[in-house]
């Protein structure tokens, strides 16, 4: 007796697409409803901020998932494995500034790093490049330049703080990892991500489209996060938080870890916050695309729970901590 096949399960970018959809849907009746309340100051500033954000950050999405998908098309995870070096201590900034010609979004990097894995790629470096790929490639950088109008200090910081993170985590599991049981990487299933067929403009497409959609239902959600913030949130509670470095520098870690913005179009959230002084925005730049809610899930499914229960905190810490530290000294 024949069972029906079990549908796959719904991905969280395919859940992120829809409920953006069902927002703009009912936009029209909430309008219609509330059309008086949605006239006054308020909602005009908002809408005016949320729609700046969208529309200054759309043309660089849609650049970081076409460069995604051209990456994904000429190059093969085998190809980055052969250029490693052998010792893990020299891969490591290896695999970090392999993040440069081979960018990922975030939800890409996960499955990129678990095929290196089990091509036999040591943990330490497949997990370095996880981190670097989606901070430091050329659509991040010229995004970056573009929100922050031309600030090369910003840039830098963002590029040096980002490959930092990746290197000092992956030299640190290079150092501990075989002493000590919970920071070793479990074993990767035999499963493989792949998107969009055999040829290559099929994976060129399927790596593309993959990515637009929950990068661009992200996008829109932080864009309504941080619009609502700037007209809900008093200014004087914004300023008096905004005035103290350390609770400031906090305030945007946890605002980016729970935002689970785009690396493509942060920025230009970030330079949103102007309350916020460059050193709490660099924060904010560096911690979501090493780490935010939607990549702790995808490491739990991916690696095991026991894995994510010490990595999500170890990279949030040690994000805030070297963001700090270079914008200290670069900014």
């Amino acid at each position: 007796m024949s069972t029906a096949p079990t549908p796959a399960p719904r991905s969280r970018g395919d859940l992120q697409v829809w409920l953006v959809l069902g927002l703009l849907a009912a936009a029209v009746p909430v309008q219609r409803l509330f059309g008086d309340r949605l006239d006054g100051a308020a909602f005009q500033t908002w809408a005016t901020v949320f729609l700046a954000i969208v529309v200054q950050s759309i043309p660089f999405l849609v650049l970081g998932v076409a460069l995604s998908g051209l990456i994904s098309a000429l190059l093969s995870e085998r190809l980055v494995s052969r250029v490693l070096p052998r010792s893990p201590a020299l891969a490591v900034p290896v695999a970090g500034l392999a993040g440069i010609g081979l960018p990922t979004c975030e939800c890409a990097a996960v499955p990129v790093a678990s095929g290196l894995a089990r091509r036999g790629v040591p943990a330490p470096i497949a997990l370095t490049f996880l981190l670097a790929a989606p901070a430091i490639n050329p659509a991040v950088i010229i995004s970056t330049a573009v929100a922050f109008q031309g600030r090369t200090d910003m840039v830098v910081a963002r590029f040096v703080a980002s490959l930092l993170v990746a290197v000092v985590i992956g030299w640190i599991y290079v150092v501990v990892a075989g002493r000590l049981p919970a920071l070793r990487l479990p074993r990767i299933s035999a499963a493989h991500h792949t998107h969009g067929g055999d040829t290559r403009w099929g994976r060129f497409v399927g790596a593309a489209w993959h990515d637009l959609l929950p990068a661009g239902g992200f996008l829109v959600i932080g864009a309504v996060i941080a619009a609502t913030v700037n007209v809900l949130v008093p200014v004087s509670v914004v300023e008096s938080v905004a005035g103290n470095l350390l609770v400031g520098v906090v305030v945007l870690a946890a605002f980016a870890f729970l935002a689970a913005l785009c690396s493509e179009a942060d920025a230009f959230v970030a330079v949103s916050l102007t309350a916020f002084s460059d050193t709490a925005k660099l924060v904010f730049l560096v911690v979501g695309p090493a780490m935010d809610i939607k990549l702790a899930a995808m490491e739990a499914g991916q690696f095991g729970r026991g894995f994510a229960v010490q990595f999500v905190p170890l990279v949030l810490t040690v994000a805030t901590v070297v963001a700090v530290l270079v914008g200290w000294v670069l900014l």
